[in-house]
């Protein structure tokens, strides 16, 4: 299986995507997000955001194995994933506790992403909970 390549378009940075609230998502799963595979983020907190949101991939290790999200989702990652910034954004268009996506994990809510786009590296701190970038 050759690597997964990005099914997302990339797109360039522009003054008003600086005003968006972000999300902080551990590698490999803010990679799948912005590269639109992964149509779910799970989280243990619902949310009332509608609309675009910047995704921050942290600079914490990642917490699953290349081979294990092959085996889990079907999808080879590169050897290479960008930490510490954003480096795309989603739509976040509902917040479920059930979704047939392979991507729902059961006891969480599920934000429901749509349109994602990949964005150059932008380092920046992330932090818990929605938050504004400090650019």
């Amino acid at each position: 299986m050759a690597f997964a390549k990005p099914k997302a378009r990339l797109i360039r940075w522009s003054p008003n995507l600086t005003k968006l609230r972000a999300l902080s998502l551990k590698q490999p799963w803010a990679w799948l997000v912005v590269s639109g595979y992964k149509d779910i983020e799970n989280r243990s907190w619902r949310t009332a955001h509608r609309g675009p949101l910047l995704v921050h991939a942290s600079r914490s290790k990642p917490d699953y194995t290349s081979d294990m999200i092959e085996r889990m989702y079907g999808v080879r990652l590169p050897d290479e994933v960008e930490t510490g910034g954003i480096i795309g954004l989603v739509d976040v268009v509902d917040c479920v506790k059930r979704h047939s996506s392979k991507w729902k994990f059961r006891g969480t809510w599920g934000w429901v992403l749509e349109n994602p786009r990949r964005l150059p590296l932008r380092e920046c701190k992330g932090f818990v909970g929605l938050f504004k970038p400090e650019f």
